[in-house]
Parts: structure tokens; C-alpha cells; sequence
């Protein structure tokens, strides 16, 4: 394990009415103007929307609305919550949604109080935000873990980037697997999975020499196989909706990436293929996940064997740990088909092969990879996904 520091900023309330704790406590530290920021809607048809506003005037707060925050959310939309930041002198940002509108906000909460340009701050100064508007998240998809981490996904579409972007960290976050019963069943997986994508990541990054850290992740990652099965069998389970709920806040509150240098390679092609052609985040993991595997194992053939037997349940059985290796990506490739995601880009519904080169040659090659890919082989990777 590497030499780490560990500090954890985000308040957590988990469970059945946590809004009812957390808003009263903690809008009672903030100033009269809250901004309520949301994606297309599902919040109002839900009803969560009218219940957390129910609660912040109970508080005798202002409501400042901001809807529309996309899937994959544009450095335009943060430019313009922003500037509505500053237009109406709002106090504290409040994210109720899913990844896309946590990630949103984080940044926002960062542009509104500089007159910097983050992405040219980050981007080609190298200097990183300081200061930030205080802000908190309502979690009502699961799976991204965004309520837990100052890290945010942005689409530059000027540009053609959908890079990884620093922002404020929540100053509490409310995690009610009540609120995550609206949604369409293959997000809700499709959110699930990228949960065990956070784990598989951060589980097959540097040192791969079994830590506390991956012991941890072996079983956020059963955890994760084990109660995606069991929604299949019936969606409004609330208990395995619950589980779902915390792994993903487990795979992204740095419990496992302590003392490690995390892979995801898988994520940093998805981001680049999702900057050209908007799809579903969790997946194009999915579809990319076992080629990518196929290529990298031999270089960390050990860990991949392990989660092999840890995760995955196959008993080595006289295997070599290649073959142990190669019969656990068969799983994960199994495990994709059983749960409904999509095995090809085609099945996506992508139509453009053109762009695959372009995700090729600007995709983010990461340092704590199994093995160092070149641009060509990413290429290789992508054709294989079609």
C-alpha cells in the first residue's frame, strides 16, 4: 500500500425521510437564497421536487430554480447556473438528482465565485479552484457516487471534451433509496453497474499486491452482483435498492482507493466516446469493460485471477492464474448479458463508426493502468466494441 492521506469533508444522511433531518439542520447555516438545481423533471413528477421545497420554506428560504442540467452535463449549462448564481444573489446551491446534476453543480459552485475561466483555469493554467459557493446533493439516481467527491464529468462541446473536472465538494449530502423508486429500471441498473465499475477500476489500479483497500472493494463488488440479481427479480426491493444505494457511495468516498493509484481506463475511453456521441455513461462501461479486459489482464494477471475467485466465485481448481483470469472477465462478460446491458456499440444504438478514432486519438491515457495502451491499441479496443 502507498504512503496516503485521508480526510472526509461530505456529512452523510442515509435512510427512510433523511431530507426531513438534514435540510432544517443544515440550511440553518446558510443564507436565505437557495438555488434548487434539477435535470428534465422526473423530480416534479415524483414528487420530491414539491417535498424538499416544502422543506426549504418551512426554513424560510428563497427558492431560485434551475432545471434542465442534461445527462451528460455541458460546460454551457455550468456557465449559465452560474451566471444565475450571480444574478440572483443565491446563498447555497442545492443538487437534487443524480450524478449529471451533482457533477453540475460542484462547478457551478466553483464559476460563481471567480471570474476565471475554470476550464482554461484547469486546463491549460493548471490551477485549481479554491474557493466555492456551499452547496449540497439529493441523491435520487444512485450509482455514480458523486455526492461523495469533488470530482466532476463535463462536456466542453466546443472543444469536443468530456474531461474530469475539479469542484467543490457537498457540504452534506442525503441518500434516501426512497427517492431512486421512479426511476426506469435500466438506469436504475445501468447506475448499479457503474458502481462496480468505480470498484473494478480502483480494485485492478496500482499496487496490485492486495490491500485492506481491495479486500473492501471484493466485497463492495459481491455486494453490488449480489442485489443488482435480486432487483432484477422484483425492482421495488427496497432493501437491495438500499445496499445499491451505499456501494455506490462506498466506491467514491476514498475508502478504496486509499494507498492506491486507481486504473480507470475504461471510464477516461467512455468519457471521450460520450463527448461525441451523448451515450448512456453506464452502458458504454458496460460494452467496453470485458474487450479492454481481455487486452490489459496478463498485466496484472494476479488481480485479475483473484477477482476471479473473490468476486466472482470461480474456484481456481488447478487453473493457471491466466486461465483463472480469463474464466472471471467470461463472468463479467456473462454478468453483462444476464442484466440486460449491451454487449456492442451497435446494441447502444451507435451508428457512426468514424468517430471511434477520434475517441482514440483524445482519450486520457491513465497512469495506474495494468498496462500502458497506445492510441492504436485503444483504437483496436474500440473496433472490438462495435
Amino acid at each position: 500500500m502507498n504512503d496516503f492521506i485521508y480526510s472526509y469533508p461530505v456529512k452523510v444522511y442515509f435512510g427512510e425521510k433523511a431530507a426531513a433531518k438534514a435540510l432544517p439542520a443544515e440550511l440553518a447555516k446558510a443564507g436565505k437564497t437557495v438555488m434548487v438545481a434539477y435535470g428534465g423533471g422526473s423530480v416534479k413528477r415524483s414528487g420530491v421536487y414539491d417535498e424538499i421545497c416544502g422543506y426549504l420554506k418551512e426554513a424560510g428560504k428563497e427558492v431560485v430554480d434551475f432545471s434542465g442540467i442534461m445527462p451528460n452535463p455541458t460546460y454551457k449549462k455550468v456557465q449559465e447556473g452560474a451566471a444565475l448564481v450571480k444574478e440572483k444573489g443565491v446563498d447555497f446551491i442545492l443538487a437534487v438528482g443524480g450524478g449529471s446534476v451533482i457533477d453540475c453543480c460542484k462547478i457551478i459552485a466553483a464559476q460563481a465565485v471567480t471570474e476565471k475561466d475554470i476550464w482554461e483555469m484547469e486546463f491549460k493554467d493548471h490551477v485549481y479552484p479554491a474557493e466555492f459557493l456551499p452547496m449540497g446533493a439529493i441523491v435520487t439516481a444512485s450509482g455514480t457516487g458523486a455526492e461523495m467527491n469533488n470530482g466532476a464529468v463535463i462536456t466542453n462541446e466546443e472543444t469536443k471534451e468530456k474531461a474530469g473536472v475539479l469542484g467543490a465538494y457537498a457540504n452534506f449530502a442525503v441518500l434516501d433509496p426512497e427517492y431512486t423508486m421512479s426511476l426506469p429500471d435500466r438506469q436504475v441498473i445501468s447506475g448499479a453497474f457503474d458502481t462496480l465499475s468505480h470498484s473494478m477500476e480502483t480494485y485492478l489500479g496500482s499496487p496490485r499486491d492486495v490491500t485492506l483497500s481491495d479486500e473492501i472493494a471484493e466485497a463492495v463488488m459481491r455486494n453490488v452482483i449480489r442485489n443488482i440479481r435480486v432487483l432484477l427479480k422484483d425492482m421495488k426491493d427496497k432493501k437491495a435498492r438500499t445496499e445499491l444505494m451505499w456501494a455506490s457511495a462506498m466506491a467514491e468516498n476514498g475508502i478504496l482507493k486509499i494507498g492506491k493509484v486507481t486504473d480507470f481506463q475504461a471510464h477516461q475511453i467512455e468519457h471521450q466516446l460520450g463527448a461525441y456521441t451523448d451515450c448512456n455513461h453506464g452502458q458504454g462501461l458496460a460494452v467496453i469493460h470485458p474487450v479492454l479486459y481481455r487486452h490489459m489482464y496478463k498485466d496484472g494477471v494476479e488481480q485479475f485471477a483473484r477477482m476471479a475467485e473473490q468476486v466472482w466465485g470461480i474456484p481456481s481448481d488447478g487453473k493457471t492464474p491466466e486461465e483463472l483470469a480469463e474464466a472471471g472477465i467470461r463472468a463479467l462478460t456473462e454478468f453483462i448479458q444476464e442484466i440486460g446491458l449491451p454487449s456492442t456499440f451497435t446494441e447502444m444504438g451507435l451508428t457512426d463508426k468514424s468517430v471511434l478514432k477520434k475517441v482514440a486519438d483524445t482519450c486520457n491515457l491513465t497512469a495506474g493502468c495494468c498496462k500502458k495502451l497506445t492510441r492504436e491499441e485503444v483504437l483496436e479496443i474500440l473496433e472490438e466494441c462495435w
